[in-house]
């Protein structure tokens, strides 16, 4: 089997770095990644690996930090057209500008063009993981896992259904969102690195047969993942409250129809009541913090430090195109931000582990994706930390790796990335 070294200084953890990132931090300021086909194979100091390895091909980074690749873990590859466009609050910018987009993938080869430019994007910000809503339409779904199977990549997604508040061509039925979806799941999840989620948007959207009849599909294939949205606004959850007056409280439009379990994911996640948390600790559900998302269109702030104290699994995303940015940087530099105003002030090391391990975990992908070890897929991201003036000269002034990457943290965008490795092989730029 063939056989890749990389030189440079690597970043990998051992364990969850929120509760404690100094035990289970591990870096090596000359360290190595050795690849065997599509896995790592070793990860260690890089003298030693090139010693033991002499027939392996060589390509020395310098000084550059070798992570794995970061994991975006709730966003929308149809919205990509319409990111950063102007906008109110959620309602107002769903009909103004998301759903008139996400008509417009009926047609599969338009699909396929806005698929393939989401994951070239995503590539070139040094993103190898992408969890997406598609939209109604199964050949939205085919189109995104078509384009992912195309760079080897692992993706994430599934067919959005809504059958109510929304425009006559983005709605199906009950029926037919199981239907749909049960096909969808059955085709990709599990084929190569595709893995499905079932997907209805959020409980306004969907009625409660339809929800039902989801929660009904996900019992038969627990073994998928289910996402959806969770209190990302104070006029959402009084709108949920409407229309659910029997609810306890959001989190219960989902219970009630059996749509919370440990693989589903809840995006946003800010406003939740005491019973919420208590119950999304309980089941082992994941979280997923949309930060640029959640200043652009002004829904709040993520109680980052509180959720974390409650065990719960905490990924991290751009939720483009509500999301501002395809960076993983940029949205790490936002979480830091929020929690900021929140009265915590996020470690780098923290912050990289949300973006690679954090969010892999939210996905039930630990291990696999997110993670620079010994038999995770050969997913990697290469950063120079000192790709523009700006950063440069903050860098150069470092007295340890924190001080040199927290610039690029927060200062950082595609430039910062030197080298995307997809599944053992370079991406081309």
């Amino acid at each position: 089997m063939k056989k890749h070294l990389l030189l440079g200084q690597t970043l990998a953890f051992d364990g969850p770095a929120l509760t404690d990132w100094q035990a289970a931090t591990r870096h090596d300021s000359a360290g190595g990644v050795l690849i065997a086909g599509d896995r790592i194979a070793a990860v260690g100091h890089g003298a030693t690996l090139r010693a033991a390895h002499p027939d392996a091909t060589v390509t020395d980074y310098g000084d550059a930090l070798m992570s794995a690749g970061f994991v975006d873990a709730h966003m929308h590859y149809p919205q990509t057209p319409i990111v950063a466009s102007w906008g109110k609050q959620l309602i107002d910018w769903l009909n103004t500008y998301t759903f008139p987009q996400e008509m417009r993938l009926a047609v599969p080869a338009y699909a396929r063009d806005v698929a393939d430019t989401t994951l070239d994007l995503a590539l070139a910000h040094g993103t190898t993981t992408l969890c997406s809503y598609c939209t109604i339409h199964p050949g939205s779904v085919d189109a995104w896992f078509d384009a992912a199977a195309a760079r080897g990549m692992a993706v994430v997604g599934g067919k959005t259904c809504m059958d109510r508040n929304a425009p006559d061509g983005l709605r199906d039925t009950a029926q037919s969102a199981y239907d749909d979806s049960k096909a969808a799941l059955d085709r990709w999840h599990g084929t190569g690195r595709a893995t499905y989620a079932i997907t209805p948007r959020f409980s306004p959207t969907s009625t409660p047969k339809q929800l039902g009849a989801l929660g009904a599909l996900w019992s038969e294939r627990p073994n998928a993942l289910m996402q959806t949205h969770l209190s990302e606004q104070l006029p959402e959850i009084a709108w949920v409250r409407d229309l659910f007056p029997q609810a306890r409280d959001y989190l219960d439009t989902y219970e009630a129809f059996g749509l919370l379990g440990a693989r589903g994911l809840y995006g946003h996640a800010i406003h939740l009541e005491p019973r919420e948390i208590d119950r999304l600790t309980e089941v082992g559900a994941a979280v997923v913090h949309c930060p640029t998302s959640n200043t652009f269109i002004g829904s709040g702030l993520f109680d980052l430090a509180g959720l974390a104290a409650r065990g719960l699994r905490i990924g991290l995303a751009t939720d483009t195109g509500g999301g501002s940015s395809f960076s993983m940087l940029r949205t790490m530099a936002a979480a830091y931000e929020i929690a900021q105003l929140r009265g915590t002030a996020l470690h780098p090391a923290q912050l990289m582990w949300l973006a690679t391990e954090g969010s892999a975990r939210s996905l039930h992908m630990g291990g696999t994706v997110g993670h620079l070890g010994a038999g995770a897929m050969a997913d990697i991201v290469v950063l120079d930390l000192a790709s523009t003036p700006a950063i440069a000269q903050r860098a150069a002034r470092a007295a340890d790796l924190w001080e040199a990457l927290f610039p690029t943290i927060m200062m950082g965008d595609d430039r910062a990335v030197r080298a995307t490795w997809v599944a053992g092989r370079p991406v081309t730029r």
